[in-house]
């Protein structure tokens, strides 16, 4: 397999590196998801969750606020008036987003009913005109995620014909979700599983344009996965599985960018998740607002079960524990002590009894 750090090809906006990236995730990648994922990884390009240009312009409250921790970062945007693209583009690159998304990918029928979202991939004159007015107002890059199609419009010619149309606009990087969409008669959590992945698609596409940069979504779960794609694609977008074993990035940064820095062990994350949560002003926030991202922390390790009892009986309700990641961490180390010790007897005993033998 070729290094996935010297790949000879041509990869387009090189100030950003796409090897890696975190997909946005409605409810999930918001600004105290990223803060805790940026501990781990330096260098994986994060994501917000999609925001709506009618949100941004008109909505009450602070829909594009970020620790300046999270970057390299990018803001992804739900719309299609072009007018109104542009402008949360505009505002996106004043307040130091690295690059603006447009999310041409979610099937919801909340985003259907607004016009955007997979649905414009029948309306790729739409999503150019977008990328026009986007690009002729910033500086950093505007890119696209897409599906491969879109109920009977799934012939490759169709994907084709609509990377084309939104190539030739001036979009030089797309993120493909290797599934098609179904906009009726599946649900949003139906359209991540039951339509089949394709990678060839995705993989056919790049072959033909060499001078875009590709990344691919979709059903990749482990690193080795990741290096067998970044051996065709430009970049690997993982979303539900990093969400649900944080950890896995503690990997990325040595394994795909060279970086071979020591990462935080768990404890360390919690002990800084801890502070951060006490550094929180928002007369609103609790300490369930980041600890929901960190239930996955401990998958895979004894006291895994533990940590996310405690975090959800203890995090929630009316009065809930300030020192919540802390005293979960105390039963955690508890109960994996236990286990060593039970070991560790068990251990002395069989040489106890071989000894015994002799």
């Amino acid at each position: 397999m070729s290094d996935v750090n010297n790949l000879n090809r041509t990869i387009a906006n090189p100030a950003i590196d796409r090897r890696f990236s975190v997909a946005p995730m409605l409810d999930w990648t918001d600004r105290h998801c990223r803060y805790f994922l940026r501990l781990i990884s330096r260098h994986a390009l994060l994501y917000t969750e999609m925001v709506t240009t009618g949100a941004i312009i008109y909505g009450k409250g602070d829909y594009m606020a970020f620790s300046q921790e999270e970057h390299p970062l990018a803001l992804q945007l739900g719309g299609s008036n072009s007018v109104d693209m542009a402008r949360c583009a505009e505002m996106a690159q004043a307040r130091g987003y690295d690059e603006v998304n447009i999310n041409v990918g979610c099937p919801s029928d909340r985003v259907k009913n607004g016009s955007f979202g997979a649905c414009l991939m029948a309306q790729p004159n739409v999503v150019a005109d977008c990328i026009r007015a986007m690009q002729a107002v910033v500086d950093i890059p505007v890119t696209v995620k897409c599906r491969i199609g879109i109920d009977d419009m799934d012939e490759y010619s169709d994907f084709a014909r609509f990377i084309d149309t939104v190539a030739n606009a001036g979009c030089d990087t797309f993120i493909v979700h290797a599934r098609k969409a179904w906009l009726q008669g599946l649900s949003p959590k139906e359209n991540r599983e039951v339509p089949p992945l394709n990678y060839p698609r995705v993989h056919q596409l790049k072959g033909e344009h060499p001078e875009l940069s590709i990344s691919i979504n979709g059903g990749v779960k482990t690193l080795e996965q990741a290096k067998e794609q970044l051996a065709v694609v430009d970049g690997v977008m993982m979303g539900r599985e990093v969400y649900a074993n944080p950890y896995l990035l503690s990997n990325i940064d040595s394994e795909l960018f060279g970086d071979h820095r020591c990462v935080p062990t768990r404890r360390e994350l919690v002990v800084q998740m801890q502070a951060y949560i006490e550094q929180q002003t928002d007369e609103w926030f609790k300490p369930w607002h980041v600890a929901r991202h960190m239930l996955g922390l401990f998958q895979g390790q004894a006291g895994g079960r533990i940590w996310r009892r405690y975090l959800s009986q203890q995090g929630t309700g009316k009065n809930p524990d300030p020192n919540l990641l802390m005293n979960a961490l105390e039963q955690v180390e508890a109960a994996q002590s236990e286990i060593e010790e039970y070991h560790a007897a068990k251990q002395a005993q069989e040489v106890s009894q071989i000894s015994h033998k002799q």
